[in-house]
């Protein structure tokens, strides 16, 4: 069974955050692996796809990006086919029946909703979408649809926690000085950057009414999440991810 994680700041907006729980992938990725790229079976990954939506909107069209860490914003009228997937980090919609959804191993996914106005969205944040403004041109493209910033709602899901995230110097003075605390100082030269925290900071600077972290570590939770930068240490050869998603019924 895919049992995601569901906030009751998005009310009765259908969505959930999955992790690695169910599915039908095998081996290193075992479970519901969602990324095209992390295997070669990639029957499993539409399987576990569809498990999914399913599971967040019985009947419902998942439409996803191609990610590539940018901050760039796709509104979706229509569901396009999975081989078109255009390049963006997040996506918008204000049209029933399409499921938004983005994957995640470390970088935060926001699910984000002005239930009033019928509005959603879904947005793939690491730290570079972040700093480059993915929320910010989340919130805006959302406006466009006519959602009002002070009423939407913000989840930021399962990602990489501070206690975490190690980090080096020359990493740290990417970021204004207005950020500098969401850094923990560690070993020397070092430091815990807290990912949840900075992108909840730029949700509330956009505007957004109402912010919330789940507050799980994609890192340390091995058996519940897929994690990018786990793989890493371990010099494994590959990462799976997980899907989150958020759609209008």
């Amino acid at each position: 069974m895919a049992e995601p994680v569901r906030s009751a700041l998005l009310e009765d907006i259908p969505h959930g955050f999955f992790g690695r729980q169910g599915g039908v992938s095998q081996g290193l990725v075992a479970g519901l692996q969602c990324g095209f790229g992390a295997e070669a079976d990639i029957d499993a990954v539409r399987t576990n796809r569809r498990i999914a939506t399913e599971s967040v909107l019985p009947g419902g069209v998942l439409v996803t990006p191609y990610q590539t860490h940018s901050a760039d914003v796709m509104t979706v009228i229509e569901p396009w086919d999975e081989r078109d997937r255009p390049n963006a980090d997040a996506l918008v919609t204000d049209r029933k029946g399409i499921v938004l959804g983005i994957v995640t191993a470390d970088c935060a996914p926001v699910l984000l909703a002005d239930q009033a106005a019928g509005v959603i969205g879904a947005a793939h944040a690491g730290w570079r979408g972040a700093h480059g403004s993915i929320l910010e041109n989340t919130v805006t493209a959302m406006e466009a649809l006519g959602a009002a910033p002070g009423a939407m709602a913000a989840v930021i899901g399962p990602t990489i926690q501070q206690a975490s995230y190690e980090v080096d110097d020359a990493f740290r003075a990417r970021f204004d000085e207005a950020d500098l605390g969401h850094f923990m100082s560690g070993r020397p030269g070092h430091w815990q950057f807290d990912l949840p925290g900075y992108v909840a900071a730029r949700l509330v600077r956009a505007g957004v009414g109402r912010v919330e972290s789940v507050g799980l570590d994609t890192y340390a939770l091995e058996d519940r999440y897929f994690s990018f930068r786990r793989a890493t240490h371990r010099r494994e050869y590959g990462y799976g991810r997980q899907i989150s998603l958020i759609a209008l019924a």
